[in-house]
């Protein structure tokens, strides 16, 4: 083995203790995540190479393939019981690589149960809205994941691509365990829904991690990549993994090297200096 996972831990929904450090299973499936990967053999080699490196977290989205990144998943690793499997779902891919949301409650529905059956699995660890659809009550969305967790069906119940006041319409509804918004070094946008899981206890997980920018931060991540004998990236997933106690990064690949080398930004220690300089 390589490399070993060696971040701290997080506990999703105060139950579920991963590694803070996690896989995101989109480019499992391709540059386009449209259709089956190049190669189905090197996509099942990333995934299962990424359980024994240690990754506990493996994240994905019925949108992706679309369903080919469950499949994969599902057939590969089956059910692990070592493993938090998180999908997501409530928003389409169409032909024309457009992302189209839709959060029907009986959409949704329906897509957890074609979830649970590309996944193999009785019961989603952890099954995130995808995002808000404007065409339907963001409520009502929500009340249908509930409902789908009561019934057994999910475990853990979390958001993507929500502002701070949909966190609290949806903790009114139903326990909230994670939150996926893009941040990385680049973009702070959700800083203020960061903050507001950090009160809350609940785990936020970074899409797009690696994102540098070509400013300021990127030549500050350089510098300190070199000090490292690490890459620009590699010191990204480390800020992210010291920025916050709850963040949860989930950088993606399809290339066994790129596996190896976000894990190994596990093992990164940046002083408290360099955490300040990357934050800015």
């Amino acid at each position: 083995m390589a490399v070993t996972n060696e971040s701290d831990t997080f506990d999703i929904g105060g139950e579920d203790t991963v590694h803070r450090l996690g896989f995101g299973a989109m480019r499992i499936t391709g540059d386009r995540i449209i259709g089956d990967p190049p190669d189905r053999e090197v996509a099942a080699a990333v995934l299962e190479e990424a359980v024994d490196y240690g990754v506990d977290l493996i994240d994905t989205a019925d949108s992706y393939g679309p369903g080919v990144s469950e499949t994969l998943i599902g057939q590969t690793l089956g059910d692990p019981e070592d493993v938090v499997v998180a999908t997501k779902g409530g928003l389409l891919r169409g032909r024309d690589g457009d992302w189209l949301p839709l959060g029907d409650p009986d959409y949704l529905e329906d897509a957890v149960l074609s979830s649970l059956d590309r996944l193999r699995t009785d019961e989603i660890d952890l099954y995130q809205f995808h995002r808000p659809d404007p065409e339907t009550p963001f409520e009502d969305s929500v009340a249908r994941l509930a409902e789908l967790k009561d019934a057994g069906l999910v475990r853990h119940v979390g958001l993507s691509n929500v502002s701070v006041e949909q966190l609290e319409t949806a903790r009114d509804i139903v326990e909230v365990a994670t939150v996926q918004n893009r941040y990385n070094l680049d973009d702070r946008g959700s800083a203020d829904v960061l903050a507001a899981c950090e009160d809350a206890g609940i785990g936020f997980i970074p899409w797009r991690p690696l994102g540098l920018g070509d400013d300021e931060a990127a030549a500050v991540a350089a510098e300190v990549a070199d000090a490292h004998d690490a890459t620009p990236r590699q010191v990204a997933l480390a800020w992210l993994l010291g920025h916050s106690p709850v963040t949860l990064p989930i950088p993606g690949t399809g290339d066994p090297a790129h596996l190896e080398s976000n894990v190994a930004a596990s093992a990164l220690e940046l002083s408290d200096d360099e955490l300040a300089r990357l934050t800015g």
